[in-house]
């Protein structure tokens, strides 16, 4: 009996796998409900997919456009280390002779105009004692500066050249996320260079690089040098003034800011017109309305804004607006991101009315206020950010 059922087992044991399996791939030959997985398959296209295995021409007509600056200052030191120890300097004091050191530093610029004007970025200009704009075609000028603004880091040059080959503007409002994106500029002081990616995001904000921003961004290498080049589009048409990197190691690490060609421009002509960015003003300071703020002014899932400060003597303290208020709307534009607000407010014309619609103490009201103008940050010499 041992033996036969020692013979049997193995075939049996066989048959219940093969079961299990048939079971397993074939559900419904047993009655078994089937679970079905719907995919999508791409259409079976006639022609391969291509691109363009050359972007030369759009090289060859932006290229030109993009100048190397060199900038130089002068930095007072003492001509030998032993001026500086503090008990030599406690007989002799401080008229001790000093030495001029010449610093220079590189940046990149793009040609705007036949009529020389030029736009980089601010913390490549700023402080310099003189600007060297070096073009493709191997011409050299000095440059002057028109005027700068800080707060989006954009500085206005003129140099007065004959032939100047001005870029061709883009439209930065109508690009896409994975739109082929090329960097122009000098990178390291090696010369002019291309380098290609796609645009990684638009709108960017809240990276604390400057005070207005709205940046796109690009993976195209962009490194230290690079900053008030050209991002341009695969037709060679500029969108933007590449400006800042996000970086561990001071070099590329995919993630390249530049500022859109429509911003760039308005505050060009600002420039060229007033000699500075117009910008309106209220005179508050704001937070976000975290999930706790929001519970306590029984607000879940509204949009606002929380009055954190007012500046005294103010457009908005004149019109009456509190520490704690919650600001509901501006000119009945949902006041849901702070940032966006004042970004709202200073392209208002100082002057100009507004109306704000608060909460407070659980009572709206709307205020009016005359919006004023906002006084120009203050410039920072230090060429403190990459590239």
């Amino acid at each position: 009996m041992l033996k036969a059922l020692r013979f049997l087992g193995w075939p049996l044991l066989a048959g219940v796998l093969l079961a299990l399996l048939i079971i397993q791939r074939y559900p419904h030959w047993v009655g078994l409900p089937t679970q079905e997985v719907h995919m999508q398959q791409a259409p079976r296209l006639s022609l391969p997919l291509q691109g363009p295995v050359s972007y030369a021409q759009a090289v060859s007509s932006a290229a030109p456009a993009v100048a190397n600056l060199y900038t130089t200052k002068y930095v007072s030191r003492p001509a030998l280390p032993l001026f500086e120890d503090p008990q030599f300097r406690r007989f002799f004091g401080d008229n001790l002779p000093k030495q001029r050191r010449m610093e220079s530093s590189l940046g990149s610029a793009v040609i705007m105009s036949p009529e020389g004007y030029l736009l980089t970025n601010n913390h490549v200009t700023a402080g310099a004692d003189q600007i060297v704009v070096a073009l493709k075609d191997g011409r050299e000028t000095l440059a002057r500066v028109i005027g700068s603004d800080p707060e989006t880091d954009l500085a206005v040059l003129k140099i007065d050249l004959k032939d100047l080959p001005a870029i061709t503007l883009g439209r930065s409002d109508s690009i896409s996320i994975g739109d082929v994106a090329l960097a122009i500029g000098n990178p390291f002081g090696v010369g002019q260079t291309v380098t290609m990616g796609i645009i990684s995001a638009t709108g960017r904000n809240q990276l604390g690089l400057n005070t207005y921003e709205d940046f796109i961004q690009t993976d195209a290498a962009i490194n230290p040098g690079n900053s008030g080049g050209a991002l341009v589009d695969a037709r060679g048409n500029l969108i933007g003034i590449n400006t800042a990197i996000l970086s561990k190691s001071s070099g590329s690490q995919g993630i390249g800011f530049a500022i859109p060609t429509k911003l760039a421009l308005e505050v060009m002509k600002a420039i060229i017109e007033h000699g500075q960015v117009i910008r309106g003003w209220l005179g508050i300071e704001v937070q976000p309305l975290t999930p706790e703020l929001a519970e306590s002014f029984g607000l879940e899932g509204r949009p606002g804004i929380v009055v954190a400060g007012i500046y005294r003597d103010g457009p908005a303290q004149k019109a009456g607006l509190q520490p704690g208020d919650l600001i509901l709307s501006i000119d009945s534009e949902p006041a849901s991101d702070g940032r966006r607000s004042m970004n709202q407010v200073a392209r208002t014309k100082p002057g100009q009315k507004t109306i704000i619609e608060v909460l407070r103490n659980g009572q709206n009201l709307k205020l009016t206020a005359e919006v004023g103008l906002r006084a120009p940050q203050a410039i920072n010499n230090g060429n403190d950010k990459q590239p």
